[in-house]
């Protein structure tokens, strides 16, 4: 009681003077944040959701990886396409902005430099009009948009949805083609034209697909090959509409590019051949040869490489030669090889038998250098003919996501006299087993890698260049290069044809400084290729051709073979007894394609972890 009464006397007193003010509300706790998701699960969720954007803005290449939810769509190179791939790649960057690349493993921190490398790419590459010169004899859009009508290649024909779903898009083609036209129309009054010789290669590619009907089209094969389960009804409900949007659509809008090619692109062409002569061309080749071999290397340095590399390889020409008995300097031996029948194919056939061959071999010997290796099978091909007087040699497309599609080899057997045995082999190393095929293959069937890491960004609707060039390219030189340890270029003529591939590859450097930065001539540069390496001149005009359509391309090759050559050499010295070639290989191969200082850098711990009796992380 007594406790109580002064507490009660001392209310009674507050209620005489008024009602007590209310009582300061008692803070509340500050609101908890919420916990932040770990760096490496916001880098994945980022660069996903940028993956998904990616591929909904080019639909051509999720049906090129098997992603088959945009088979219908076709993106037109307008301007409010260009923009919302601008904001894309900014958005991009800007996400990883609040990752610290210090609280990622391994493998994260590769992903988070590669994707880094890549958006800034593309930012960069928005500076320059590429988009204005929408079309060359080697990327082609509209040639490749047969190859998807053929049903021979990524566009699936198997169900009628899926035939359904390429009419939509052939209807939506003829709008690509009008704006591509208006791009080379906006390029006309800049300035910014192609070399004549490059309009002039394209032209009969496009000649070639703008037939006059329905029937005779490479888009009518996909009716004339309906599978048999399909009903009569559905069966002549296709073949009509296809009719219709073949004959009413696509093939006008064919004949339409190649009225513009012929009757105003070609007129407005340019004499010039370099890149250098177009506005801002020196800082856009540079940019290229920057984008195309990810290194600082600057031109000039590229131009000293090459000459050096030429020499180098010459020297072993020479030693090689005198085992085959070759007399003469490079272009008297390279003739003499042309020209001997004991190095000829009679017909397809026996060129395409001749590599089933090679690949048999490479299967059995491969295993002596790699314990990772792909899953997805192989096949090969011949080249489809409305592409193949164009093309190269032989071509690799990937196999898609989830394993439908294997990997396909295609051999170009156009002219199969003019093919010589002795490049089979080398071909064979580079585009399939262990070249491009394990490459792109196992980076494909790698599901713990990101997809824009797995699968890649290359569009052959996109004119942006591509940051991992010279590392898929360069591997695959590098695998040519394997041929002596895997138990090929056994006799001196398939040696002399992997030197001569070597020492072409070399001239690249060379020859696309010339033309690009010195200011070369097309004869000019025909003529080193002549000299220093064993191509016909037919085949050193239309590579001089390819370099004049496409700089800074053919630089990755060989600057990324050089950089992995390196780095193998350095492994070897600082591991000793402790190198495996095949270990070396996995840690190249393991985490998909990247830039070249990327490579160097996740070689560069793997080299410390295996020193130090470490198995590396991946």
């Amino acid at each position: 009681m007594k406790s109580t009464i002064p507490a009660l006397g001392a209310l009674l007193l507050l209620g005489a003077c008024g009602s007590p003010p209310p009582p300061a509300p008692a803070p509340e706790p500050p609101a908890a944040a919420a916990p932040q998701a770990p760096a490496g699960q916001r880098l994945r969720e980022l660069v996903e959701d940028w993956y998904e954007d990616y591929l909904r803005l080019h639909p051509v290449s999720a049906t090129f990886i098997g992603d088959h939810r945009y088979d219908a769509e076709l993106a037109i190179p307008d301007a409010a396409h260009e923009a919302a791939l601008l904001a894309l790649h900014k958005k991009g960057l800007e996400g990883l902005e609040g990752i610290n690349p210090e609280e990622l493993g391994p493998a994260d921190r590769i992903t988070r430099e590669i994707f880094a490398w890549a958006r800034r790419n593309d930012l960069d590459n928005a500076a320059y009009p590429g988009r204005l010169l929408p079309l060359d004899q080697f990327n082609n859009p509209a040639a490749f948009f047969a190859q998807l009508g053929s049903g021979e290649v990524v566009q699936p024909f198997a169900t009628v949805r899926d035939y359904e779903r390429f009419a939509v898009r052939m209807s939506r083609f003829p709008t690509w083609v009008d704006q591509a036209i208006n791009n080379m129309r906006s390029g006309m009054e800049r300035g910014i034209v192609p070399p004549r010789v490059v309009v002039e290669r394209l032209i009969p590619q496009i000649a070639a697909i703008a037939v006059p009907r329905a029937e005779q089209s490479v888009f009518w094969q996909p009716i004339a090959g309906l599978p048999r389960e399909f009903s009569a009804a559905d069966r002549a409900k296709l073949a009509r509409s296809y009719r219709d949007v073949i004959s009413g659509a696509v093939l006008p809008a064919y004949q339409r590019l190649l009225g513009f090619l012929r009757e105003d692109y070609l007129r407005r062409s340019r004499a010039s051949i370099g890149l250098s002569a177009l506005p801002d061309g020196a800082a856009w080749y540079a940019f290229l040869a920057h984008a195309y071999t990810t290194l600082d290397t600057p031109v000039e340095e590229i131009h000293a490489i090459g000459l050096r590399e030429v020499a180098r390889i010459e020297a072993e020409i020479v030693r090689t030669a005198a085992r085959a008995g070759l007399e003469g300097n490079t272009a008297r031996r390279a003739a003499a090889m042309r020209a001997d029948p004991r190095l000829r194919y009679p017909d397809a056939d026996a060129l395409l038998e001749a590599y089933r061959q090679v690949d048999g071999r490479a299967r059995a010997a491969v295993p002596r250098l790699f314990t990772l290796m792909p899953r997805a099978g192989l096949e090969i091909r011949p080249m489809e003919p409305f592409r193949a007087q164009a093309a190269a040699a032989a071509e690799y497309y990937a196999p898609d996501a989830d394993g439908a599609r294997p990997g396909i080899f295609y051999v170009n057997t156009s002219e199969p006299a003019t093919r010589p045995s002795y490049q089979v082999e080398t071909i064979f190393l580079h585009e399939a087993i262990p070249g491009h095929h394990f490459q792109i293959a196992l980076s494909t069937e790698n599901s713990r890698l990101p997809r824009f890491q797995r699968l890649g960004t290359d569009d052959a609707f996109s004119h942006a260049p591509d940051t991992t060039t010279a590392y898929v390219e360069g591997w695959a030189l590098y695998a040519e290069s394997l041929g002596g340890e895997l138990g090929f270029y056994t006799d001196p003529w398939m040696r002399l044809g992997n030197l001569f591939a070597d020492a072409w590859r070399a001239a690249r450097l060379v020859v696309d400084t010339g033309i690009h930065a010195r200011g070369w001539s097309r004869q000019q540069a025909i003529d080193y290729l002549l000299a220093h390496t064993a191509l016909a001149p037919a085949d050193a005009a239309a590579e001089v051709e390819r370099y004049i359509a496409w700089p800074g391309q053919a630089l990755a090759y060989k600057m990324g073979e050089l950089t992995i050559r390196r780095l193998r050499n350095e492994a070897e010295q600082a591991l000793g007894q402790r190198f495996d070639p095949r270990a070396f290989h996995a840690a190249v191969l393991e985490d998909g394609a990247m830039p070249l200082p990327v490579l160097e850098a996740k070689l560069g711990r793997w080299i410390e972890a295996v020193a130090g009796g470490q198995v590396p992380e991946t």
